[in-house]
């Protein structure tokens, strides 16, 4: 049974009833939170909503054995969580695909040397797009008289600009690789051993002159 993710709400904590519990448990506690919880007697919307959800899903048999043998459920979720999976998902499929023999290799380290990969990769891109963006802002300190529409001016901000937002994007793109990364911790993989390979002596004196040839 899965005790639930860092990154998702436990419904089970939320309403304070047990992993067993029955449909009647779980209506009779989301009535005695909710009714603190509840906006018109001073509650919070969003934890109001949260503990609707929560309701929601231990409610319905599907999304609560999904929830249970596997933590994560759409709608509780944390964001960051969802876009890790996403990116799980893609690096999954990869392995399903590769041919080798399952035993063979190490697909969670291939999955972890990806990711490394893909971080500095995204580092040195940052690096390239804040070169680029100060040699615009170079050019745009150096234009001297411009005219009432300054064409030219807004162009190179409006570029600059463009930088800036592509810059905060692989930021981003970065922290939910990180963020990923983490979600790999734990897991390890049984590789074969493979022994060495036996050389066999072959006596030459015990070759028949015809099978020399063959």
């Amino acid at each position: 049974m899965n005790e639930g993710n860092a990154g998702v709400i436990d419904p089970y904590a939320m309403l304070g009833v047990e992993r067993e519990a029955n449909g009647e448990a779980i209506k009779l506690a989301w009535r005695k939170a909710a009714k603190g919880a509840h906006p018109d007697a001073g509650g919070d919307v969003e934890n109001f909503n949260r503990l609707q959800i929560a309701y929601e899903l231990l409610q319905d048999p599907v999304r609560r054995r999904v929830y249970d043998d596997t933590g994560y459920d759409p709608q509780l979720a944390d964001p960051k969580d969802l876009e890790g999976v996403l990116m799980l998902e893609s690096l999954v499929n990869e392995v399903i695909l590769d041919e080798r023999e399952p035993g063979s290799f190490d697909p969670v380290a291939a999955m972890r040397r990806k990711l490394s990969d893909d971080i500095v990769k995204s580092r040195f891109h940052i690096l390239e797009l804040e070169r680029h963006r100060a040699r615009v802002r170079k050019h745009i300190d150096r234009l001297g008289r411009r005219p009432e529409t300054d064409v030219l001016g807004s162009m190179m901000r409006a570029r600059s600009e463009a930088i800036a937002d592509a810059i905060r994007k692989t930021e981003k793109q970065i922290q939910t690789i990180e963020h990923t990364y983490t979600m790999l911790e734990g897991y390890s993989y049984e590789v074969e051993v493979m022994g060495p390979v036996e050389e066999v002596e072959v006596d030459m004196a015990e070759v028949q002159p015809g099978e020399a040839a063959e």
